[in-house]
């Protein structure tokens, strides 16, 4: 394979970044196969107390997944908000990130995700 085609393989082809706090990020990456087919990279990057980089964990899901994998989050996140939480206000988070994202429109958040080998992406 050449070097074009290996670094084609693991480019995000789509991408949505989530700001949870001031320590924590999620990114959502939608990236292409070398067989031209996509999967989605959830990655959440959070950064050390000591200030000496970023911790990282990802989830790679593929297309014949989604759909289980979405109706099963959209019912443990509703089981958690309607039986367990009812009388929290989750849009007290929303309105906190709200700020967040104010504050990172002015430059002041990096983006924590880096590139990754080819034998990095696909170990666990």
């Amino acid at each position: 394979m050449d070097n074009d085609r290996g670094q084609r393989r693991f480019e995000s082809v789509y991408s949505k970044k989530v700001r949870a706090g001031k320590r924590r990020t999620y990114f959502f990456d939608v990236r292409r196969t070398k067989g031209d087919d996509f999967y989605l990279t959830l990655t959440e990057s959070t950064k050390k107390f000591n200030g000496d980089g970023y911790e990282r964990h990802k989830i790679f899901l593929y297309k014949e997944d989604f759909n289980r994998f979405l109706g099963n989050l959209e019912e443990v996140i509703n089981y958690i908000k309607t039986e367990l939480m009812p009388n929290y206000d989750y849009d007290e988070f929303s309105r906190r990130h709200d700020e967040y994202d104010d504050e990172e429109d002015m430059g002041e958040f990096e983006d924590t995700r880096r590139n990754t080998s080819k034998d990095e992406e696909m170990t666990w």
